[in-house]
């Protein structure tokens, strides 16, 4: 299963949000550190599209994808030469597929903040900056142990070491190593040093609905941040953790119409569940019939028999078709048999790339 890493200074909301997303209890007292093990969530991801399926077809059970949240030790500077818990964090967050940013936006006198002010690139740029320079100590290190091999031409060192000059010239430049573009050959070559700053980042920007936020009451500040997801192509939600913490066992639509009454908007945990799906590069087909309806995960541009492994490793080395249909085209077609009549159904072989939302029956 993968995994996104909950990161970001001590005391911005990591471990409230983190218990917004499971009804596994961390401590999230006031004061820095308080996480000292990561703490991991089995998270059900939410997906309309799989409700209305196991109504249609009137399910005895109804089984959603999962995603992990691992909630880690707050950072502080100097992280990378072993500073606070640094060490401890970032191999924490080695682990990870990807990372969950948290940063606040609120302004609260009775909620300490580490550099004792609200600044949300200085909070970026700290946790940036400390991935960055752990990254380049893991890049400079793989490059003198090349040496040997580099200086009798080994056509696979001399390869290995252009690429991470590449990396190490970006993260020199404070630039995340993600910012270079790499070939299909050379992405094969870093991934194996399971660099931080490779990893996808979801910006996660905590509010307090009804406080003061900067969104709404900061321009400049909240401008200069708007420009950095620009200019860094980054992807960002807006969420209010503690609210989250304190709904999380009410609807929905009631946990919307709470928030509206206090007068603030943020998008909800639901959704910020989906974009973490998403940012794991994953997909979802399902499969439907009385006993169950179920979500499966797979990596996107997945074919037919690689998709079919999420079920079993049969239904790749023994694949011999699979019968594929949208999930609102059966909806909308009433019934399974009505929409095979129809011609709606289709046959796909071994070289179909699954489309998320199929509806698929594998043939083995």
């Amino acid at each position: 299963m993968l995994s996104l890493g909950i990161v970001g200074l001590p005391n911005v909301g990591k471990s409230t949000l983190f218990n917004a997303l499971t009804e596994k209890s961390v401590s999230a007292e006031n004061y820095p550190f308080c996480t000292i093990e990561p703490s991991v969530g089995v998270i059900s991801v939410p997906d309309i599209r799989l409700n209305k399926l196991s109504e249609f077809s009137k399910s005895a059970k109804t089984v959603h994808t999962a995603i992990e949240f691992v909630d880690i030790a707050g950072l502080v500077k100097g992280a990378h030469s072993g500073e606070g818990l640094g060490n401890k964090f970032l191999a924490n967050i080695r682990e990870v597929d990807a990372i969950l940013e948290v940063v606040r936006i609120f302004e609260d006198k009775d909620i300490v903040h580490v550099e004792n002010k609200i600044d949300p690139i200085n909070d970026i740029d700290t946790i940036n900056l400390e991935l960055i320079m752990a990254d380049l100590q893991t890049v400079s290190n793989r490059i003198t142990s090349l040496g040997k091999d580099v200086k009798k031409h080994d056509k696979e060192a001399l390869l290995e070491k252009e690429v991470l000059e590449k990396i190490k010239k970006a993260l020199n430049d404070s630039k995340m190593a993600s910012s270079v573009e790499l070939s299909e050959n050379e992405t094969i070559i870093v991934k194996k040093l399971s660099l931080l700053t490779i990893k996808p980042i979801l910006y996660a920007l905590n509010k307090k609905i009804g406080g003061e936020n900067l969104d709404e009451t900061n321009h400049d500040e909240w401008n200069k941040l708007l420009k950095f997801f620009e200019n860094t192509n980054s992807e960002y939600t807006k969420v209010d953790a503690k609210i989250e913490h304190e709904l999380k066992d009410l609807p929905k639509a009631d946990r919307i119409e709470y928030k509206d009454t206090l007068g603030g908007s943020c998008d909800d945990i639901d959704y910020l569940i989906q974009r973490g799906y998403k940012l794991l590069n994953l997909m979802t087909y399902f499969t439907t019939g009385e006993d169950e309806s179920r979500a499966w995960t797979i990596k996107q541009n997945s074919s037919a028999p690689q998709a079919g492994m999420a079920i079993h490793t049969d239904f790749k080395d023994k694949f011999i078709k699979a019968e594929v249909i949208n999930w609102q085209t059966l909806l909308d077609s009433g019934s399974m048999a009505l929409a095979r009549e129809k011609g709606l159904l289709r046959t796909e072989g071994k070289d179909y790339i699954v489309q998320d939302g199929d509806v698929i029956e594998f043939k083995i």
